[in-house]
């Protein structure tokens, strides 16, 4: 894999020196740019094509998740994943942040390497939901009116069973092992439901599981 691009978006300056000091101390990431608000981050993910957004939530001059609908909504950033910087108090924005495409979200207080290999990971096309900020995500969507539960219609027992799973923040290896299935066949499903319920990623996918029912607060 190619070195990683980076654009680093936080009204903080101290903040952002700190990501990008971080983060190119690894020789396969590069900080190919910054921006103070909402409204500059779309000016520059534009300018730079970066393989990843890092994007603050909270900023005056255009809120982050705005700008990460703007930026993934853009036909000519198709490739751009972001990734919400969240601190706790944030949960109110967190399924927000998922609907508009976010590929995750990252703690400010991150460990260094653990920040690094996030990055890395969904560069590579994953997303950053683990099974504790998966059900911070539902329990922020818990306000949210439920969608018709007819957009599962064209899923298989089998297929819904692998999305509840998903939508509760496991992995292929742990879906695998819940569903007595290989992880390379969980793969293969999850890809399939992509797919189907045209989704960006996992990320939305927990978003269709609790919008059609299928997942609950308090779930997994």
């Amino acid at each position: 894999m190619s070195d990683v691009r980076v654009v680093l978006v936080d009204d903080q300056h101290l903040v952002r020196t700190g990501l990008r000091a971080l983060l190119e101390r690894a020789p396969d990431i590069t900080v190919v740019g910054e921006a103070g608000d909402g409204r500059a981050a779309v000016a520059v993910a534009r300018e730079q094509r970066p393989d990843v957004v890092l994007m603050d939530v909270r900023m005056p001059g255009g809120d982050g998740i705005e700008a990460t609908r703007r930026i993934l909504t853009d036909p000519t950033l198709a490739d751009v994943r972001v990734v919400m910087l969240t601190t706790f108090d944030d949960d109110e924005y967190l399924f927000e942040a998922i609907r508009a495409g976010a590929a995750g979200f990252l703690l400010k207080d991150t460990p260094p390497d653990a920040l690094r290999d996030a990055v890395r990971v969904v560069a590579g096309g994953d997303a950053l939901l683990s099974p504790a900020v998966t059900r911070r995500v539902i329990a922020a969507a818990a306000r949210s009116p439920v969608a018709d539960p007819a957009r599962l219609t064209g899923l298989t027992g089998r297929e819904r069973d692998v999305l509840a799973q998903v939508g509760t923040g496991r992995s292929n290896v742990e879906i695998g092992a819940a569903l007595h299935l290989s992880p390379d066949t969980a793969r293969t499903y999850v890809s399939r439901l992509l797919h189907k319920l045209n989704a960006r990623d996992r990320a939305q996918l927990v978003v269709i599981a609790y919008e059609s029912g299928l997942v609950r607060p308090g779930d997994g």
